[in-house]
């Protein structure tokens, strides 16, 4: 089965990368689309090719190869930047969500509010905020003693390092379990509050329209947060006796796979703007543009000839 495992998980990783890449060109190159909410958009497809890029070649090397091994160094890196990028995608999720929340419940004054220099340094906050935190997990589990080599996962996370450890590492469980909840967890609980806050907007709308044009705002970026902390919540934040290493392999090819590629996909099929941006970069008018510039160089082409 290797072979097919192989070839399924290289397809999904191609999707992913080429779905987000181009969800990030269109984003930056279609002049419609130069607003915050697609600002962030295309920093949340730049850390979903980010995460399934830390993974995914390393699994698909050790589908076929015999020679399993990861040295401990590599080991430790993987595990920082893996934390890193999956920590920053919460807090971009929580911003959009407020993005969302002034767009709906205070849109005459979302364009002083919500600016691209401001999700520009929230965006760089957030990133020094989750490498010190992926930094403090990384050095306590690089001074933990262990008694095995044989990580029982296809990349190195911090719980199948943990149970490697000799001694219980009862620090470690704390600080997930504590200054853990507060990187992670906090950003989901603000995109809770935040539409905790468009519900009660919502709910007081009286055009239909208004209603229609509000619940298709916010539908793709809360199927995004269930599917991210669905994961993430099943992953970490339980104890370690209720540990199943099976179900958290699974877990975690949904999580580095599966997410990844399909994110784009809610965005791009869910969003006429972003629809309408792919047909204008690769619609009939950019066909028509360079079959013009290809027939002017043929022309230019024979007068030199």
């Amino acid at each position: 089965m290797q072979p097919v495992i192989f070839g399924i998980v290289l397809a999904m990783y191609l999707v992913a990368v080429t779905a987000n890449a181009l969800l990030v060109i269109v984003a930056h190159a279609d002049s419609k689309l130069q607003t915050p909410m697609y600002f962030l958009l295309s920093q949340l497809s730049f850390i979903d090719i980010f995460l399934t890029t830390i993974t995914v070649p390393q699994m698909l090397v050790h589908t076929l190869s015999m020679n399993r091994t990861i040295s401990y160094n590599r080991c430790i890196i993987q595990l920082f930047f893996f934390m890193a990028v999956g920590s920053m995608e919460g807090h971009l999720l929580a911003t959009m969500a407020y993005d969302r929340y002034v767009a709906i419940c205070d849109p005459l004054r979302y364009s002083a509010i919500v600016s691209k220099r401001l999700c520009l340094q929230i965006t760089l906050t957030s990133w020094v905020v989750v490498s010190l935190n992926s930094l403090l997990y990384s050095v306590l589990v690089s001074c933990l003693t262990f008694c095995d080599n044989l990580v029982a996962h296809f990349f190195c996370d911090i719980t199948p390092l943990l149970q490697l450890s000799c001694t219980r590492p009862v620090v470690n469980e704390i600080l997930i379990f504590t200054e853990g909840v507060a990187v992670v967890v906090s950003p989901f609980f603000f995109i809770l509050a935040s539409y905790a806050r468009i519900g009660i907007a919502i709910a007081h709308m009286h055009s239909v329209a208004a209603l229609r044009k509000a619940l298709s705002t916010c539908s793709s970026h809360i199927l995004v947060v269930l599917l991210l902390y669905g994961s993430v919540i099943r992953m970490y934040l339980r104890p370690s006796s209720n540990y199943n290493l099976d179900q958290d392999r699974q877990v975690a090819v949904f999580y580095t796979v599966v997410i990844p590629m399909v994110n784009p996909l809610i965005y791009s099929l869910r969003n006429q703007e972003v629809k309408g941006a792919l047909r204008r970069l690769f619609g009939k008018d950019c066909i028509a543009r360079n079959f013009q510039c290809g027939l002017q160089a043929n022309k230019e082409w024979q007068h030199i000839s």
